[in-house]
C-alpha cells in the first residue's frame, strides 16, 4: 500500500490536471499512465543496455537516434521546447513503437490523443512525477509503481461500479505463486482491467525462470508473444494494460477488446492457466450470453457465468485460481449449486480460501474467497482443502495501513505441501473436507459450513460469592459519596 507522503503527491498531480482543465477522470489516468509510461520507457531501455553490457551481449536502444525522447533528456527542457517535443515527437513515437501494426498495442494505442492543454501545466506535471518516481524509488520492498496504478484508477468515478473492484497487488501476486506458473504456460485473463495478474505472472516467470526463457529463443518468443492473453471492455483500461504489460517486459501481449461472456468468445480448451477477479456486477442480459454457458448453469449472474466460462476456456489439465464473492460458496439457488457440482463431480476442485471483508476496502467490504481447481472433464475431486485466511498484512479498515499479522505466507506453504494437511483438526486455519460431505451439504463450499469452533470452559465463583462482591462494592461507594458530600457542605 502506498505511503501518506505518495499518495499526496499523487493528489496534487491530481489537482494540477483538475485546475489545468481536464476534469474528465479517466482522461487524467489516460494522461497520466502515458507519462508513466515515457518514465519508464527511458528506465527500462537504461536495465536492458546494463544486462547485455554484463552480459557481453548485442543491444540497440530503442532510443537509438532519438536521445532526446528520453526522460531523462528533456525534462530539463525549457517548458515550451518540451510541449512541442511531446507534441509533434515524442507521443507520435510511442503511438508507433511497436514495429507490427498489427500488434495489440498499436491497435489501442492508435487512437490515444495528447490532452495536456499547455507548456506550463506539461511542465509542473513532469516535475511532479520526478519527485513522486524518487520516493517510489525508496519503496523497494513494495510494488510502487502498481499500487500508483491503484491509487489512480480508484479514483475514478466508476471505481466500483458495475463490480470492477480493483485486486490487490499482493493478492495477486499470492494467487500466482499458488498456481505457480512454468515457461511453457499459456496464460489468460478474461476480465484483464489493468493486466495485473498477466504483470504479476510475467514477473515471477522472469524471477524464477530467467535463464530457462530468456537464454531460448523458442520460449522467449512464447513470453513475449504468445504467453499472454487478457480481455477487456474498457477501451481505456486495454490501453493501460497493454503500455503496463510492455513496461514490465512483455513485447507483445495479445490483449483485446471482448465480452468475454458473449457468444463472439469461442476460446475453448486453449490456455493452461487462467487468473482472474471477474466482474460481481449482479446480472446482465441473458441474450448476449453464450448459449454453451447457459447450459452449465442457467443464470445471469456474471460470477457464476465467468467459472462456467473459465472451464471452457482452459485446456484438460489447465488450472484456475480466481476470485468470487461468498455467495457463489453458499448460495442455494439453482444455478449456484449447479456451478459447484460441476466443479466438484465433473473436475477436481482443490482449493477453497477464505478472505477477510476487508481485503477489498477501501473499495467496497464484499465478502470473498479464492477457488483453485483443475479441468479434468471426468472429476478428480476427492478432498478440497479448505483455509480461513483472518488477516493479508494490512488493516481490514478504509486506511489499510500495514501490520505484523499476515496468513499469505502460511497459505503458499500449506498449499504447496498438501500432504501434512492430512491431519488438521478443523478447529484449525487449514483443513481438508471429503467430497461426500461437501455433495452430502448440497455442495456448500462455506468454510463456516464445516469449521469447528472450540470452546474454553470458563469457570466462574458462585453466585452467592458473586454478590457478597457487589454489595462490598456497593458499601464501598455509597460511604465515599457520604464522604464527598460532608467535604462539600463544609
Amino acid at each position: 500500500m502506498l505511503t501518506g507522503e505518495l499518495k499526496n503527491k499523487i493528489d496534487a498531480i491530481w489537482e494540477m490536471f483538475w485546475t489545468g482543465g481536464i476534469t474528465n477522470p479517466l482522461d487524467v489516468v489516460e494522461q497520466m499512465t502515458y507519462l508513466m509510461f515515457i518514465h519508464d520507457l527511458d528506465e527500462t531501455d537504461a536495465k536492458k543496455a546494463k544486462s547485455s553490457m554484463m552480459l557481453e551481449l548485442p543491444y540497440t536502444s530503442m532510443f537509438e537516434g532519438h536521445d532526446q525522447y528520453k526522460w531523462s533528456v528533456f525534462r530539463d527542457l525549457p517548458a515550451e521546447k518540451m510541449y512541442e517535443l511531446m507534441q509533434t515527437e515524442i507521443f507520435p513515437f510511442i503511438k508507433n513503437l511497436h514495429g507490427n501494426k498489427e500488434s495489440t498495442y498499436a491497435k489501442y494505442m492508435s487512437d490515444a490523443i495528447f490532452k495536456i492543454p499547455t507548456p506550463q501545466l506539461l511542465s509542473k506535471i513532469v516535475d511532479a512525477l520526478d519527485s513522486l518516481y524518487i520516493d517510489m524509488a525508496k519503496e523497494i520492498e513494495n510494488d510502487t509503481k502498481g499500487d500508483v496504478y491503484e491509487s489512480l484508477l480508484s479514483k475514478l468515478a466508476t471505481a466500483g461500479v458495475n463490480g470492477q473492484f480493483r485486486t490487490p497487488r499482493h493478492i495477486i501476486r499470492m494467487m500466482v505463486e499458488l498456481l505457480d506458473p512454468k515457461p511453457d504456460d499459456t496464460i489468460c485473463d478474461p476480465a484483464c482491467g489493468t493486466s495485473g495478474f498477466l504483470v504479476a505472472s510475467g514477473e515471477y516467470l522472469k524471477e524464477k525462470y530467467r535463464n530457462e526463457i530468456f537464454y531460448n529463443r523458442e520460449k522467449k518468443d512464447h513470453y513475449n508473444n504468445h504467453m499472454f492473453f487478457g480481455y477487456d471492455m474498457d477501451r481505456t483500461m486495454l490501453r493501460v494494460g497493454a503500455m503496463n504489460m510492455m513496461t514490465h517486459g512483455v513485447d507483445n501481449p495479445n490483449i483485446d477488446y471482448r465480452d468475454s461472456l458473449s457468444d463472439r468468445n469461442t476460446d475453448t480448451g486453449r490456455y493452461s492457466i487462467i487468473l482472474a477477479n471477474p466482474p460481481f456486477k449482479g446480472s446482465l442480459d441473458a441474450d448476449t450470453v453464450s448459449a454453451d454457458l447457459l447450459k452449465v448453469c442457467k443464470t445471469k449472474k456474471t460470477e457464476l457465468l465467468f467459472l462456467a466460462l473459465f472451464l471452457r476456456m482452459l485446456k484438460i489439465g489447465g488450472r484456475c485460481a480466481c476470485i468470487v464473492p461468498d455467495g457463489v460458496l453458499f448460495g442455494s439457488s439453482t444455478a449456484h449449486k449447479a456451478i459447484r457440482k460441476e466443479l466438484i463431480e465433473n473436475n477436481r476442485l482443490e482449493a477453497v480460501i477464505s478472505m477477510p471483508s476487508g481485503v477489498f476496502k477501501p473499495y467496497a467490504g464484499v465478502s470473498t474467497g479464492i477457488l483453485i481447481f483443475t479441468k479434468t472433464g471426468h472429476g478428480g475431486t476427492d478432498n478440497v482443502w479448505f483455509y480461513d485466511m483472518q488477516a493479508d498484512g494490512y488493516s481490514l479498515d478504509d486506511k489499510r495501513t500495514a501490520v505484523s499479522e499476515n496468513d499469505i505466507h502460511d497459505i503458499i506453504e500449506r498449499f504447496r505441501n498438501l500432504e501434512t494437511e492430512k491431519d488438521r483438526e478443523r478447529t484449525e486455519k487449514s483443513f481438508f473436507v471429503p467430497k461426500d460431505e461437501i455433495i452430502s451439504n448440497d455442495y456448500d463450499l462455506s468454510i463456516n459450513k464445516y469449521k469447528k469452533t472450540e470452546y474454553i470452559a470458563v469457570e466462574y465463583p458462585p453466585t452467592s460469592e458473586i454478590l457478597a462482591e457487589l454489595n462490598e462494592l456497593q458499601m464501598e461507594i455509597s460511604k465515599e459519596l457520604a464522604e464527598l458530600e460532608e467535604m462539600l457542605s463544609e
